[in-house]
């Protein structure tokens, strides 16, 4: 079984090795969000599984069963498989079946959405960040809000994944007003939607100023820490080379 990055959504940025793996699948299985994604080319003559949102469960339980069918099988998902992906889902399912070393599993990497956005936005992960969630769907928003709470102490930059959505509207004021207890009102702040696919969006704002209504799932956020600046229409964190 392989577990294959798909990167941000562009083909130009399927990694070749991925590309490769699509060709030799006779089984491709995913989100249907992200098999829209895959050149209709690489899905001909191959059978495909496709589930909606919150069907990971059934979806990799069934790969696992054509994988032990002795089909050549692929689980497909956006970005890098091993970051809010696959990879882990698939292994937990193997594991509590005591699988983990009678099935063959190559994960194979890829271009993550934070770094699609970050490219977008100019240089803002040149120092030091952390990636955080904002879905509470299964980690409690009290560890969630601790862990923004303790990056921002630290001065971390922030990557915010999965920030809004219609049901949830009202954690990223909340981490807002968090970060604005140790950040000033004027740090930058990058929003990029649909990084890498159709419909993409860049945005620099501030903190103060930041439109959360523009937010939602298809957004990556960006908050930079106490070094970054904006120049011209870029994001920059410095690393401190001209200061040496």
């Amino acid at each position: 079984m392989t577990i294959i990055s798909l990167g941000p959504g562009d083909t130009g940025y399927l990694a070749p090795k991925a590309r490769l793996a699509l060709e030799k699948a006779e089984v491709i299985v995913g989100y249907k969000t992200y098999m829209d994604l895959i050149d209709p080319e690489l899905l001909e003559g191959r059978e495909t599984i496709s589930t909606g949102m919150r069907g990971e469960i059934r979806r990799c339980r069934m790969a696992i069963e054509k994988a032990f069918d002795g089909k050549e099988t692929a689980v497909v998902s956006s970005g890098d498989v091993g970051i809010y992906g696959m990879a882990g889902l698939v292994m937990e399912l193997l594991a509590e079946q005591d699988l983990m070393d009678k099935l063959e599993v190559e994960v194979i990497p890829g271009i993550p959405a934070l770094s699609a956005a970050a490219a977008l936005l100019g240089a803002p992960l040149m120092h030091d960040f952390a990636v955080i969630s904002l879905s509470d769907l299964m980690i409690p928003w009290e560890v969630i809000e601790a862990r923004v709470e303790a990056a921002v102490r630290a001065d971390f930059v922030l990557v915010i994944y999965n920030p809004r959505s219609e049901k949830r509207h009202w954690q990223l004021g909340r981490m807002r007003n968090l970060v604005m207890k140790y950040r000033n009102e004027d740090t930058p702040v990058g929003i990029v939607r649909n990084a890498a696919r159709e419909g993409q969006s860049v945005h620099i704002t501030t903190l103060s100023k930041l439109d959360e209504s523009k937010v939602d799932m298809l957004s990556i956020l960006i908050f930079g820490n106490s070094k970054t600046e904006v120049f011209g229409e870029k994001m920059i964190t410095p690393r401190g080379y001209l200061k040496r």
